[in-house]
């Protein structure tokens, strides 16, 4: 069964910095395109950072200078390094695997973790 489980959330200051973890079971992340979504309460699902299997990345505006998406091959396991929290980043963050492609932002993603919470404080 495919597995992909979160871990590395909590509640931080405005400012404040945190770092996602996400470890995939029985599929290879690094065939895939991986991404970090995440959903406030009352608002859509937004994706926030796209990592190509070359190892190109993307990100939304709202997050862009602040956000890095990695890799660990080896580990397979993809991270989220979260620096200058805001307010509005707060939500429910959750990886997803999708299928090989040069354009990860636009596929769909088939696989996705259980989320974890990132709350911060003004």
């Amino acid at each position: 069964q495919i597995q992909l489980v979160e871990s590395g959330g909590g509640s931080v200051q405005a400012g404040g910095s945190l770092r996602l973890s996400c470890t995939a079971s029985r599929i290879t992340i690094g065939n895939l395109c991986m991404a970090w979504f995440r959903q406030a309460p009352g608002k859509g699902r937004e994706g926030v950072a796209f990592i190509r299997p070359t190892g190109s990345t993307d990100y939304a505006d709202s997050v862009k200078g602040r956000f890095t998406i990695s890799k660990d091959n080896a580990k397979n396991t993809l991270y989220l390094q979260m620096n200058s929290l805001k307010s509005e980043d707060t939500a429910m963050y959750y990886c997803a695997a999708g299928p090989w492609s040069s354009n990860c932002v636009s596929v769909e993603y088939a696989y996705w973790g259980q989320g974890t919470q990132v709350t911060v404080s003004s």
